[in-house]
């Protein structure tokens, strides 16, 4: 028996059998490239966990139909401003939007014409605003908007731009136009009031611009 034949028996091993560092390489490298690609899904999941929650919040703070932000969202903004003002001082207004005659325009265009009129109407009133300011789709066809530390000769500039813009929507049907005005009611907020006060006074006096005619804005009392 050869030298080599020898050792091979002595071993138990066959001459072409990788050596044990080799099974280890081999085995890490293995390891390695699995390792590589949970690390990819993984990274995936955690992107689609990502867009998910950032769909989730976005879906918790706006409204479905126009994208401006909603209710829950302003009313939050509002109660901060509130604190904002009682701590440092300064002021804010509140000017609610209502659609005249919105309940006609659904019973004699449909739903889908009047959806489009509102998000026609959040877009009027949004491009109106200054860029501090704050909109959202407070609930049916009512719209609220903040206007931080605006005067009221701000928050009169911004109303008139509202209602020239909404005097400017016209949704085509067929052969006829849809038009769209509203009404609004202002109202700046005054020391020792929390944001639901002036908003009350906002909401009498867009009371008083629908009954006095509508397509109008009213300025709320003190």
């Amino acid at each position: 028996m050869g030298q080599l034949e020898s050792i091979t028996a002595l071993s138990g091993s066959h001459p072409h059998t990788r050596h044990p560092s080799v099974n280890l390489l081999a085995r890490y490298e293995r390891q390695v490239r699995i390792l590589k690609r949970v690390i990819r899904i993984s990274d995936r999941n955690q992107s689609d966990l990502k867009r998910l929650n950032q769909a989730l919040e976005e879906a918790s703070t706006h409204d479905q139909l126009t994208g401006l932000t909603n209710r829950r969202f302003m009313t939050d903004r509002c109660r901060q401003e509130d604190r904002r003002v009682e701590r440092y001082g300064g002021g804010y207004a509140l000017l609610l939007l209502d659609a005249d005659h919105f309940k006609l325009i659904n019973d004699n265009h449909g739903h889908d014409i009047g959806d489009l009129a509102l998000i026609r109407l959040g877009q009027a009133f949004r491009s109106s605003l200054r860029q501090e300011d704050l909109c959202s789709r407070w609930g049916g066809e009512e719209f609220l908007a903040l206007l931080i530390e605006a005067s009221l000769e701000a928050a009169v500039g911004v109303a008139a731009r509202t209602l020239e813009a909404s005097r400017a929507i016209a949704i085509q049907l067929g052969g006829t136009q849809v038009r769209v005005t509203a009404s609004i009611g202002i109202a700046a907020h005054v020391s020792g009031e929390t944001y639901a006060d002036t908003l009350k006074r906002a909401d009498d006096a867009l009371y008083e611009a629908k009954r006095e005619g509508r397509d109008q804005y009213v300025i709320a009392r003190g």
